[in-house]
C-alpha cells in the first residue's frame, strides 16, 4: 500500500513502497534470459546510447547474485529474480533551502515566518507570519512594484494564490507529518543530518524522445495493415517500428524485460504502453478503449525549460489538441498536474477543461517533504514552492448521466493534500492509484498521458514512457531458484 496515513486533510504516501509492490519479478528457465529484444538498426536509430555507469546497490547484505539486468541462469530449472527501485532516489534528508523555521513543522509549531518571501521582496519588515501579514505583504509588494518593479504580474498572481491556500497547506501537512512521526515512517532525527547533502544519482539519458522524433522518418504504415496491439512474449521479436506504431501489452502476472537501443527496461505485469510523441497518437485511438480515469502531466512551456533545452515542452494550443474526448468514457475522471504558474492553472480551468467538456470539481496539492517531515523548500519561498497543483474534473455527458449517481463512489472533495517524500528524479510524480480508489468504480480502465513510467492496470503514453523503467534505476533484491 502506498497510503501510509489518511486523514481529513489528505494522504501521506510512500512512493517507493508503491513501486516495489508493482511485481517486478522476472522468471527465467532453461538458461534463457527473459528479455524481449527490440530490433535496432543503425540506419534507423543512429548511434547507440551507452548504458549508464550508475552503481548497482544490493539491498540484501548477503546477496551475491547477478547485477541489475542479468538473468538468473539455471539448468533445466525455473529461477526468479526480484527487482526493487533504488532507495537512494528517495533519500531526501534535508530541505533544499534550510531556514530556522523548517523544524517547526514536525515539532508542531503554529506558524512559520515570512523570512524567505520578505527577503526576496527587498527587506519588507517581518510582522509575525500571520494570515493577515501575508495579505499585507501582497499589498506592499504591489505598491513596491510601482517604484522598483520587484514583482512581475505573474509573481503577484502566484503570491495571491499562495495567500489563499497557505493555511490549508500548513495545517494539513502538519497533521499528516505528526502521524508519520508517531508511526515511525518519518524520522525527526534526520534533521541532525541537515549539514549533509542530498545524494542525487546521475541522470540516465536513454534517447527515447529522440527515437520518437526519428520515428517520423520511418516509412508510413497503411491503417489497414496497422496492428492495433502487440503482446510481449518471451519468444517475440519486436522491431522498433512495431513498438512505435501500436500499443504494447504485458498481459502476464509477472514483469517482463525488453531491450531497446541497447538499453533494458522493466515492464510491470498487467500494463500496456505506447511510446510516441503527440503527433503519433492514432495507435492509442485504434486501441478502442474508453478510459474511466485519465491522468496527465503536460510538459508546460516556461522560460527555464526554453533556456535549458533539456526537456521538450508543448504550447497551450498543442495540449488542447489531445483527443481526450475520444478517449474518455462517460463520467471519466480527469486529473491534470499543473505548475505553480497561475497562467497554466487558469488555462486548465477556463479553457482546456471546457474544451474537453470536463467540469472542474476540485484542486488538490502535492506537498513535498523530507524524510524528517520538513518542507523541501520554505513554504513562503518566492521562487519555488514545496507543492504542486492537481486539477480534478469529470467529463460531462447527457442530463441522464449527470443525474445517475454511481454506486459506492464518493464525490470528489476539494482542497485535499497528497504529502510524500519526492523522488530525486525529475518529474517522477507520486502514484494516484490508491488515492483515487474511493472516487472511482473498481476495475476501471486508467490512462496516463505524458507518462515517464508504467503502472500495473494502467495504459501509459508518452515520448519517454519507459524512462523510469530503465534497469539502472532498479537493483536485484534477491534471487530465488
Amino acid at each position: 500500500m502506498s497510503v501510509v496515513h489518511q486523514l481529513t486533510a489528505g494522504w501521506l504516501l510512500d512512493h517507493l513502497s508503491f513501486i516495489n509492490q508493482c511485481g517486478y519479478e522476472i522468471y527465467d528457465s532453461f538458461v534463457r534470459p527473459c528479455c524481449v529484444t527490440l530490433n535496432t538498426s543503425d540506419s534507423l536509430a543512429g548511434d547507440h546510447y551507452p548504458a549508464s555507469t550508475c552503481a548497482t546497490t544490493h539491498l540484501s547484505r548477503n546477496a551475491s547474485g547477478p547485477g541489475a539486468g542479468d538473468a538468473v541462469e539455471t539448468e533445466g530449472k525455473t529461477g526468479k529474480t526480484r527487482y526493487v527501485f533504488r532507495e537512494e532516489f528517495f533519500h531526501i534528508l534535508k530541505p533544499h533551502i534550510v531556514t530556522a523555521a523548517q523544524e517547526q513543522l514536525w515539532q508542531g509549531g503554529s506558524e512559520v515566518s515570512l523570512t524567505e518571501t520578505e527577503a526576496s521582496s527587498g527587506g519588507v519588515e517581518n510582522r509575525g507570519g500571520t494570515k493577515g501579514g501575508i495579505g499585507d505583504l501582497v499589498a506592499r509588494a504591489r505598491k513596491k512594484r510601482k517604484r522598483k518593479c520587484v514583482f512581475n504580474q505573474g509573481e503577484l498572481d502566484a503570491l495571491e494564490y499562495h495567500t489563499k491556500i497557505r493555511e490549508l497547506i500548513w495545517e494539513g501537512t502538519l497533521h499528516l507529518v505528526q502521524e508519520g512521526v508517531k508511526s515511525g515512517f518519518l524520522h525527526c532525527t534526520t534533521t541532525k543530518l541537515s549539514c549533509s547533502k542530498n545524494v542525487v544519482p546521475g541522470h540516465i539519458d536513454c534517447g527515447l524522445a529522440e527515437l520518437c522524433e526519428m520515428a517520423k522518418q520511418f516509412p508510413a504504415i497503411n491503417n489497414s495493415d496497422r496492428q492495433a496491439v502487440q503482446a510481449i512474449d518471451d519468444e517475440t521479436f519486436i522491431p522498433e517500428q512495431g513498438l512505435l506504431s501500436c500499443i504494447t501489452e504485458n498481459n502476464s502476472s509477472y514483469a517482463k524485460m525488453i531491450e531497446l537501443m541497447g538499453q533494458k527496461y522493466l515492464v510491470p505485469p498487467k500494463s500496456s504502453f505506447l511510446l510516441s510523441d503527440i503527433s503519433c497518437l492514432q495507435p492509442l485511438l485504434n486501441y478502442k478503449k474508453k478510459y474511466d480515469v485519465i491522468v496527465m502531466d503536460p510538459p508546460w512551456e516556461n522560460k527555464s525549460v526554453k533556456r535549458s533545452n533539456r526537456y521538450g515542452h508543448l504550447s497551450s494550443w498543442q495540449i488542447k489538441q489531445i483527443p481526450v474526448s475520444a478517449l474518455a468514457a462517460p463520467g471519466c475522471l480527469v486529473v491534470t498536474w499543473v505548475t505553480n504558474r497561475q497562467k497554466h492553472l487558469r488555462f486548465v480551468k477556463d479553457e482546456l477543461y471546457p474544451h474537453w467538456s470536463v467540469k472542474t470539481l476540485a484542486e488538490w496539492h502535492w506537498v513535498k517533504i523530507t524524510k524528517s517531515g520538513e518542507f523541501v523548500l520554505p513554504l513562503d519561498s518566492s521562487h519555488k514552492k514545496p507543492y504542486e497543483v492537481l486539477v480534478l474534473g469529470r467529463v460531462q455527458g447527457s442530463i441522464e448521466e449527470a443525474l445517475r449517481k454511481p454506486d459506492d463512489v464518493l464525490p470528489i472533495p476539494d482542497h485535499k493534500l497528497i504529502v510524500s517524500v519526492p523522488c530525486s528524479l525529475h518529474s517522477h510524480k507520486p502514484p494516484l492509484t490508491e488515492v483515487l480508489a474511493e472516487f472511482i468504480k473498481p476495475d476501471v480502465e486508467c490512462l496516463e498521458l505524458f507518462a515517464r513510467n508504467l503502472q500495473p492496470g494502467w495504459t501509459s503514453w508518452g515520448n519517454e514512457v519507459l524512462k523510469f523503467q530503465h534497469i539502472d534505476y532498479f537493483t536485484v533484491l534477491q534471487d530465488e531458484k
